[in-house]
């Protein structure tokens, strides 16, 4: 049986989400349900908790349907508030707490949440409550009655442009707690390395609480002190993305030798594309056994697996989709295209009348049927997928289509770089020119960096592939959830005047 299964064990009939803590608490009270710099709450102790705090957002007016906008960092007060939410049957709307004000306020006014917890005091909203804050003692901390929340989570998403969406997911609040999920134990520990405003780790996080897990909180990513945690509390399942995976395999392996991570039976990683040279290193590892990597959307129209085993007979695969919808490749008019050619990834649902969400804020596209995440990609024979890149990402450099991911795949494989970031930038006669952004190594020298990768390179892509300037900075490219802001990194060196160099053609 694949060890991804159980994410159905969401919606339909079992343990409403308002009821899910006490449904744990009152099996073995004492049991840790949140760890972090080596703080312990319990079960019981996150459920009285959080009745005390469902009091006051009742009282603040919250109650069942109302959207509760949530822009505090990974901690405790996240989780207690997802839950209090959840107990009014309410609709948890986590957003990045360090938001630009002018972008925050803009997801605020798109959601027109009932509450809102956090954020910067320059926010203007007429019901809310200051990160930190602790409701009164007095209040009862006694069970509330059972109420269900008509959307289980409604997750915000600004893309490239900053102009906000919000995906509300048509799925109830409702758990069925008798499995494992994404390859994850029942009653296990499981580690969150990643921001929860965003849906894979809120996911991965909420449906191990479900399930009875204990969940270990790193307030941001590091990649020694991961392995640190892990082998500190015994972590049995953690969820990474490729950047996390690459950052981990850089510490190199005298500093990944000292901890024993022995415990950790599933790594599951997605977000996005993982180059074939660092999924290849993990599994060599940890072991095929081990590795698991999903692929969909927030939106969830449909999804795929692969387990590691089934990756080294298809390497770069995301695998097959999972039941509920089917695969389908078109070109821009619509057309099915043949296996192993280019095109949109649609997912059709089984159920034409099935919808997963709705948006506030977007239009969803929409074609042959089904819908898209937005990534270009292909089948091969056997109906793997194979992601190529975003669709909005895709370079047009003098007529030929260039994937960014591919090119930075390249790059972040050369032993002195840490990051990349690749964009178009205006060239007079190509039309676009092919720009990377590039962290090195701190003992790097940026000054002969250039000429090394370009050999380098040469090994790695074709000619037309190769960037024709390179940019060299000193920090991360991506954040912890494996995003980066190619839209806004492109606007940025237009408006200061870097434009792509003339240099001779590859």
């Amino acid at each position: 049986m694949n060890k991804f299964v159980g994410v159905n064990q969401l919606g339909g009939t079992g343990t409403s989400l308002s009821q899910i803590l006490r449904f744990h608490a009152e099996r073995d009270p004492d049991r840790p349900c949140l760890t972090m710099f080596g703080k312990d709450l319990s079960r019981a102790e996150v459920d009285r908790r959080t009745n005390r705090l469902a009091r006051t957002y009742m009282a603040r007016g919250v109650k069942q349907g109302d959207f509760v906008t949530i822009a505090v960092p990974n901690g405790f007060e996240f989780f207690e508030a997802c839950f209090a939410a959840w107990k009014c049957g309410a609709v948890p709307n986590p957003v990045s707490a360090k938001m630009p004000v002018p972008e925050m306020q803009a997801a605020v006014d798109l959601a027109n949440p009932r509450l809102m917890v956090g954020g910067p005091a320059e926010i203007q909203w007429h019901n809310r409550l200051p990160e930190r804050f602790e409701p009164d003692p007095s209040l009862s901390d006694a069970p509330l009655p059972d109420v269900v929340s008509p959307h289980w989570k409604a997750i915000g998403s600004g893309g490239s442009t900053g102009k906000p969406k919000l995906i509300v997911s048509h799925t109830p609040a409702l758990f069925n707690p008798t499995g494992p999920v994404l390859g994850q134990r029942v009653g296990g520990t499981v580690l969150n390395p990643g921001p929860l405003y965003h849906n894979g780790p809120f996911m991965c996080s909420f449906l191990a609480l479900f399930n009875g897990n204990r969940i270990v909180i790193m307030p941001r990513f590091d990649e020694e002190e991961s392995l640190r945690l892990i082998e500190r509390y015994k972590v049995d399942s953690v969820f990474f993305v490729p950047t996390m995976m690459n950052r981990i395999w850089r510490l190199g392996p005298q500093v990944r030798a000292k901890y024993d991570i022995s415990s950790l039976q599933s790594m599951l990683h997605t977000a996005s594309i993982c180059p074939v040279w660092l999924k290849e290193a993990w599994i060599d590892w940890l072991g095929p056994e081990k590795i698991l990597e999903g692929y969909g959307a927030t939106e969830q129209q449909g999804s795929t697996i692969i387990t590691g085993t089934e990756w080294l007979q298809h390497k770069g695969s995301v695998g097959k989709a999972t039941p509920g919808a089917k695969i389908v490749i078109l070109d821009p008019e619509g057309n099915p295209l043949p296996t192993g050619e280019i095109g949109e990834v649609y997912f059709v649902p089984d159920d034409p009348c099935a919808t997963t969400y709705h948006y506030l804020g977007a239009e969803p596209k929409r074609m042959g049927g089904g819908e898209t995440p937005g990534d270009m990609g292909y089948l091969d024979k056997d109906g793997y997928l194979f992601i190529v890149d975003k669709r909005t990402d895709m370079v047009v450099s003098g007529g030929s289509n260039i994937y960014p991911a591919e090119v930075e795949a390249a790059l972040d494989s050369h032993p002195h770089v840490r990051s990349s970031a690749v964009i178009g930038l205006p060239h007079d006669d190509l039309i676009a020119s092919v720009h990377a952004i590039v962290q090195i190594a701190p003992d790097a020298e940026a000054d002969v960096m250039e000429a090394d990768l370009r050999s380098y390179l040469k090994s790695q892509l074709v000619p037309y592939k190769i960037p024709r300037s390179f940019e060299f900075v000193s920090h991360y490219l991506r954040d912890d959830a494996g995003k980066v802001r190619r839209g806004q990194l492109r606007a940025d060196r237009i408006k200061n005047g870097i434009p792509a160099r003339n240099t001779a053609v590859n």
